[in-house]
């Protein structure tokens, strides 16, 4: 069975019926698809070749990528997730250093540094301009959010799906931690499934140059329980290599998370009480509760 993702267009954003459509995807499904945008097919083709050839490095040069803060480095396969493989840069939009240290730590011929480097500048836009239409969707239009200095990671995920793996998991049931992800998705292998709120989970079908927008924990939050925090997993269901990369939005850089003043307002009261994401991090990976349930504990009754 599908999932019927709703499809945001970007340059329609402008206009008010898109602008709650772009809302209602938030509210009810936790993820959309947004078509129209400015980042070039050429782009995210050559970014594409960039992460299957970072991928096909030996292991002992992709574990040179270290943690800069917990995840952000190189994650290999381990037995809870042993189809999975992930590398990332850790805040690059502000430090250019940790791609200079990304690049050099792996040998990186300088052509992919530069796509590398544009990519992240483009998806980093593309972020923010996402994120100031979806607090405007809420009616928070007044207020400057620097959204483009929100902290991400550039992640690049591989799932080596193989005959033996079919039906195994490649990640776990669970929801994202952050504001949003913003996934550049295999357009040829399917594996990403939802659980909609009836208990079924519903493939993700792909859909060639699109993005496609996950809101996590961080963002159910800051929209005050409004934006629906999905819950998610990938299965093996194809005998081929499935590739996925993009930009993990975290929180505010000071930290903190908390909705709008402006959206507590309107909605004549706060649903939870502002903390950390540094706790919100903590408090998943001591209870190893991945599905949003650690948020209960900052719910106001």
């Amino acid at each position: 069975m599908e999932a019927s993702v709703p499809v945001v267009d970007f340059q329609k954003l402008s206009e008010e019926e898109e602008l709650k459509k772009l809302r209602e995807a938030c509210e009810k499904c936790g993820c959309f698809r947004i078509i129209n945008h400015p980042i070039p097919i050429t782009l995210m083709n050559e970014m594409k070749s960039v992460v299957k050839f970072l991928h096909d490095l030996p292991l002992e040069i992709k574990m040179r990528n270290k943690s800069t803060i917990f995840d952000s480095g190189y994650r290999p396969p381990i037995p809870v997730s042993p189809l999975y493989e992930g590398l990332g840069i850790y805040d690059m939009n502000k430090s250019p250093q940790a791609l200079e240290d990304f690049s050099s730590d792996l040998d990186l011929p300088t052509h992919h540094r530069q796509i590398i480097k544009t990519y992240g500048q483009a998806i980093n836009d593309l972020t923010a301009a996402i994120s100031q239409k979806m607090a405007q969707s809420l009616g928070v239009v007044d207020v400057d959010f620097d959204f483009k200095d929100w902290p991400f990671i550039l992640r690049t995920i591989k799932y080596s799906f193989t005959q033996e793996n079919m039906g195994k998991l490649g990640v776990e049931l669970h929801s994202d931690v952050g504001f949003f992800n913003l996934l550049q998705d295999d357009e040829a292998v399917s594996g990403l499934e939802l659980l909609d709120d009836s208990g079924l989970f519903k493939a993700v079908p792909p859909k060639s140059g699109s993005f496609l927008c996950i809101i996590g924990d961080v963002g159910h939050v800051w929209s005050n329980g409004k934006f629906w925090n999905i819950r998610h997993r990938v299965l093996c269901k194809d005998i081929i290599t499935r590739y996925s990369f993009g930009a993990f939005v975290s929180a505010p850089r000071d930290g903190n998370v908390e909705a709008p003043t402006k959206l507590v307002e309107l909605d004549n009261g706060r649903r939870y009480r502002p903390f950390t994401y540094e706790d919100l991090k903590k408090s998943r990976n001591r209870t190893g509760k991945r599905m949003g349930e650690v948020l209960d504990q900052y719910r106001i009754a």
